[in-house]
């Protein structure tokens, strides 16, 4: 995503591996964290659609840190790649300690909202 926010502020103690080709998560999922990419490459899918292809620095899964909800698409891994999962206790901490990073994260949310408006 071009101007991409910078989460570079996460710590990557807890990264995961994953392997292209991995699903890290499915539509309908329970969802409770949300992910930022550290390394390599990761498509959030609908069906047979590619809605997003996210690269290093971006995150994804965010909303299930807004509202509780099951996931709403698919994110599988297209190269191999190292994520960092972020739960809700974790994103409340760097938000009281970074107030910028609610607002990186509203950026992200507002881009995604208005590019699904575009495509509507």
């Amino acid at each position: 995503m071009a101007g991409a926010p910078d989460f570079s502020i996460l710590s990557s103690g807890n990264a995961t591996a994953v392997k292209a080709g991995d699903v890290i998560f499915r539509e309908g999922d329970a969802a409770d964290e949300m992910y930022v990419i550290k390394t390599g490459t990761v498509e959030i899918r609908m069906g047979n659609r590619v809605l997003e292809k996210l690269g290093e620095n971006t995150i994804f899964g965010e909303m299930a840190l807004i509202d509780n909800s099951r996931r709403s698409a698919d994110a599988v891994a297209v190269t191999d790649a190292t994520i960092i999962p972020v739960t809700e206790k974790q994103f409340l901490w760097m938000v009281s300690q970074t107030p910028f990073f609610a607002l990186k994260v509203m950026r992200v949310l507002a881009q995604r909202l208005r590019a699904a408006n575009t495509a509507i």
